[in-house]
């Protein structure tokens, strides 16, 4: 009986051994990809982004300029007046109010008869026709920023449109939040079609932009000792077969965006620059009953690998 019992646990621990080994994990795969891009030549454009929302560039309360009784509100709510008009007269003939701008009258908070105070307000008056959104500008990028600089404007509601606009008007004080200084930036809109106040808004300032210069993505830059340079791709013909090498080379840079960076001199557009390796590693699991299973940071359809991808290389700054 012991013999038998026994046989039975040898059995169970082999079974056990042997489903361990096929159930653990293969060992992880890895291969390096070398990345390359040409320099290019063309424009290279500095933008400054902000978000915001849209408003109205004229609205304003309407006041009484002295102690009268009111004699005829001359207009309504929601009609749309032009500068200079008559909005309400008095009745012992006090100069009336006239509208400041072209707009609409969104309320009013008098009838006639009644009596008013001097500095009380009788209506309100926007000016939906001229439209404006208002940017929070990092105090780093302030600087660049100008009145007059041209403006590109998304408007969260109508994401197939781009409007455009002008910087109008720069704040001279910033606000502190977290330690993080910005400073308001107004943007007047060339046209206000389909807007209305409220709506939210990406705003893009051109600070910057050359014109047929050299340049390569951000990451080809490397920096040692303050020198920046890049490792460029020689191609040298030897024994009629060609030989791909790499060379290293200083370099000067101009501009920067968030992609791209000017090269002032070192290398020219059309040579082969280096980008930083991606490190590519596949690792595959089987589960229970030989079904495949996936791990890493992408998921598929079972039967299929993920893959996890790592960017590695030196210091790529680009300023």
């Amino acid at each position: 009986m012991k013999k038998w019992i026994i046989g039975i646990l040898v059995i169970i621990i082999c079974a056990g051994t042997g489903g361990y080994f096929y159930l653990k994990p293969k060992a992880q795969e890895t291969s390096t990809i070398t990345r390359t891009q040409v320099a290019q030549k063309g424009t290279l454009e500095v933008k400054v982004s902000g978000s915001g929302s849209i408003a109205a560039t004229n609205s304003e309360d309407l006041m009484s300029e002295t102690n009268s009784e009111v004699d005829e509100i001359l207009v309504s709510k929601n009609e749309t007046v032009e500068e200079g008009d008559e909005l309400i007269s008095f009745t012992d003939g006090s100069d009336s109010i006239e509208a400041p701008f072209s707009g609409t009258i969104t309320s009013i908070a008098v009838e006639e008869g009644d009596m008013v105070n001097q500095g009380t307000v009788v209506m309100h008056i926007t000016d939906y026709k001229n439209l404006e959104t208002t940017i929070g500008v990092d105090e780093l990028d302030i600087a660049k920023v100008k009145v007059g600089q041209s403006v590109t404007v998304d408007v969260s509601a109508f994401p197939d449109t781009t409007y455009k606009g002008k910087v109008s008007e720069v704040s001279k004080e910033g606000e502190v939040s977290n330690g993080v200084s910005t400073f308001n930036v107004k943007v007047k809109l060339n046209k206000s079609n389909n807007l209305k106040v409220g709506m939210t808004t990406e705003s893009a300032v051109l600070v910057q932009k050359k014109e047929n210069v050299t340049y390569v993505p951000v990451e080809a830059i490397n920096t040692s000792n303050n020198v920046k340079y890049v490792i460029v791709n020689d191609t040298s013909s030897s024994n009629s077969e060609a030989q791909a090498t790499t060379s290293t080379v200083e370099v000067k840079t101009g501009i920067t965006n968030e992609n791209y960076v000017e090269i002032v001199s070192g290398i020219q557009a059309g040579q082969q620059v280096v980008l930083p390796q991606i490190q590519s590693s596949n690792t595959n699991n089987f589960g229970p009953g030989g079904n495949f299973q996936m791990g890493g940071n992408f998921s598929g359809p079972s039967g299929q690998g993920s893959q996890r991808m790592m960017i590695r290389g030196g210091d790529n700054s680009g300023k």
